[in-house]
């Protein structure tokens, strides 16, 4: 269930980035629509009032041809983009309609101009169609304006529909973001849980033997301590392994308090225990083993009827040339045998 939950956000992701980029491209497509509609608007403007400026010429006797071809040109580029002014063709049904219109009363203005020029402006009906004219070009403004605006609620849509996107895409996101998190810190949390032995909290056995297969010299001293209960199968067979477990726990908890937290302890066995000071000189090494003596003394003292009984071998790594954690290991293992042997002899 949770590997669908998590396909389907994944395609719901896909889905918001595909869809985000498409608005984006339209969006784009818009606003260069919006910018030639523009540029459209402004030269309409301008034909509007150029042309009234090129009648009063006319009839004041001072004709300008210059104008007029100016005039054609802007006009022929509004309906079919051609000429030097780079405009566009607005796709509009009633501009155009409108603009076709204002092109024909253009094409009879000019023909009354002509009869301005030979005849006077006196006997020609030039300044009603040019109030005509005017009229019209206003109208295919209007259209053009209002044609834009029709593209700007286009935009204004599309950002709006963008943004509850960009909204969704973002939640998306961070939900993704926080269940990575929480994935990860689970998969830490488990991890740890894999390196801890559940009776002491100390890490375990794969653990200290992850730390062994490290093949690298050590370069900075280390001292190597092994621990190992004596009597872990007497308690067992004669009290129980729950009394046994609390015999490991006991030993664990000083071994534990006696080193310091910078340095490893961990169970690398049933009943034994290794510890790595890094730092160390033999005087710390010694120190560090004194105090662990003397914590479980006093614990058997004041404990119950569950005394703790333990053998130790201890090594440093300035005393050995190309000294990994495993030859330590091996080096104080073999130390804590033969304590562990001596200590059977004396009881004898």
């Amino acid at each position: 269930m949770d590997k669908l939950i998590y396909r389907v956000k994944a395609i719901a992701k896909s889905t918001l980035i595909l869809l985000l980029i498409i608005l984006v491209m339209i969006m784009m497509y818009q606003i260069k629509k919006l910018q030639g509609t523009a540029r459209v608007i402004n030269y309409a403007g301008l034909v509007r009032g150029a042309t009234q400026r090129e009648v009063k010429l006319e009839i004041t006797g001072n004709s300008d041809d210059a104008l007029i071809t100016y005039l054609d040109d802007i006009l022929s580029g509004l309906r079919y983009e051609d000429g030097n002014y780079d405009l566009i063709l607005l796709d509009d049904k009633d501009y155009q309609k409108k603009l076709d219109v204002q092109i024909a009363c253009w094409e009879e203005l000019k023909e009354e101009i002509q009869k301005v020029r030979t005849d006077g402006y006196l006997q020609t009906d030039i300044v009603d169609m040019s109030e005509a004219y005017f009229k019209l070009a206003d109208e295919t403004v209007s259209a053009a304006e209002d044609y834009s605006e029709e593209i700007a609620v286009h935009l204004r849509l599309l950002e709006i529909i963008s943004a509850i996107i960009m909204v969704g895409l973002i939640g998306l996101i961070i939900e993704q973001t926080v269940t990575e998190v929480r994935i990860a810190r689970t998969n830490k949390i488990l991890e740890k849980k894999a390196y801890i032995d559940l009776h002491t909290g100390l890490p375990n056995k794969s653990r200290c033997e992850e730390m062994l297969h490290n093949v690298e010299f050590l370069k900075a001293p280390v001292a190597c301590i092994v621990l190992d209960l004596n009597n872990l199968k007497h308690v067992n067979d004669t009290m129980g392994h729950s009394i046994g477990d609390q015999l490991i726990m006991n030993f664990a908890r000083i071994i534990r308090n006696v080193v310091p937290a910078k340095d490893f302890v961990g169970r690398c066995g049933g009943d034994e225990f290794i510890v790595f000071v890094h730092e160390a000189s033999r005087s710390e090494t010694e120190e560090i083993l004194r105090n662990l003596q003397n914590e479980v003394e006093r614990f058997n003292c004041y404990g119950k009827n569950i005394k703790i009984s333990y053998a130790s071998g201890w090594a440093l790594s300035s005393d050995y040339a190309n000294c990994t954690l495993r030859t330590l290991f091996d080096k104080a293992d073999q130390y804590m045998y033969e304590d562990k042997q001596r200590k059977k002899g004396l009881k004898r």
